[in-house]
């Protein structure tokens, strides 16, 4: 039997597969579900800035200052039998430590400064084992120049480790014009990871309705190769745990990952379809590859395929993209 164990974010893990944040999260028994399936971490769904912001708008308009609304304010809650999404999100990581044997690993997402980060410290308090954090803002103003968002990440990771003595991950999109030296800058700003990539749920046009709405969509195998490359290449050039998030699907999608580099890999989609079940599965087939091919532990064969260790490394770079081109063949029977 194969040794699975590996380390991610200082935290020794039984195996690399660790649900993501996921909707599964916000209740105990689905996570408790996950840990019998052989989860070796769990991704709590995020707490959202905006949520807090509202709950803290509330407060202020019904429960501190109600005079304005007379004699129906006699029909409010007290303050005190208010409980808002971060008293119920830190309850739940209090409860999941008490239950669970498996590390705990609570998420923000948010894009601002303004003592939002200060919650990482009641995360903290609350038992989280590490924090993940979700920054990314919308740049639809024209005016805001690329380096100042960066910026303003650097900015709330290093607020945030100033509030925080456990380690922090930094889940990001792909939407960056130099990956590699984000990734370095996020590494000198105090991230103990990085989590690659952030999927967005993107709105779509109802053609019946002419109407915006939001679907989800979730991903496929085939989202897991933009994750990949960039998993294979940052690989040796950082000292920072690699996530690999998207796409994970099958024992096959997640050894490619773990042989481009990662420490650990997340799993999202499959697990809404298919449960636990999926799970246990994944990690069946990545121990029957490895007794297969003769791999002792995931230490031995983790980044054994990353570009540092190709013997052609351009596998992973712009050249892959012509040879895709030139090697590029026409179904039979398609007239052009």
């Amino acid at each position: 039997m194969p040794d699975l164990s590996t380390t991610y974010l200082g935290l020794k893990l039984k195996n690399p597969l660790v649900p993501s944040s996921t909707p599964l999260s916000r209740q105990i028994d689905p996570i408790l579900h996950l840990e019998d399936a052989g989860a070796a971490a769990i991704v709590m769904h995020s707490l959202f800035e905006e949520d807090v912001r509202n709950d803290e708008r509330m407060i202020d308009r019904f429960l501190i200052t109600p005079d304005a609304f007379g004699e129906s304010a006699g029909h409010l809650p007290g303050r005190h039998d208010y409980v808002s999404k971060l008293d119920t999100y830190l309850e739940q990581i209090t409860q999941l430590k008490a239950r669970l044997e498996i590390p705990v690993v609570a998420s923000l997402n948010g894009s601002s400064l303004n003592g939002w980060v200060e919650l990482g410290q009641e995360m903290q308090a609350a038992g989280a084992d590490a924090l993940e954090l979700n920054a990314w803002y919308m740049p639809g103003d024209p005016e805001i120049p690329g380096d100042a968002l960066e910026e303003r990440y650097l900015g709330l990771l290093q607020e945030l480790k100033d509030q925080v003595g456990i380690p922090v991950s930094m889940k990001l999109s792909p939407f960056f014009s130099s990956l590699p030296n984000f990734v370095r800058r996020a590494e000198q700003a105090g991230a103990a990871g990085i989590s690659l990539f952030n999927r967005f749920f993107q709105p779509d046009i109802d053609l019946a309705t002419l109407k915006v709405v939001d679907r989800v969509q979730l991903s496929t195998s085939a989202d897991t190769l933009l994750t990949m490359r960039w998993i294979a290449i940052l690989r040796g050039r950082s000292k920072l745990s690699l996530a690999a998030s998207g796409g994970v699907h099958t024992a096959d999608d997640a050894l490619k990952m773990l042989l481009a580099g990662a420490d650990v890999v997340h799993m999202a989609s499959a697990l809404l379809v298919g449960g636990p079940p999926a799970l246990m599965e994944v990690l069946d087939g990545i121990s029957r590859w490895m007794e297969k091919g003769e791999y002792a532990s995931v230490a031995q064969l983790k980044g054994s395929m990353s570009q540092q260790n190709l013997p052609d490394p351009s596998a992973f770079a712009r050249a892959a993209y012509l040879n895709a081109l030139d090697s590029f063949t026409p179904p039979a029977g398609v007239m052009y």
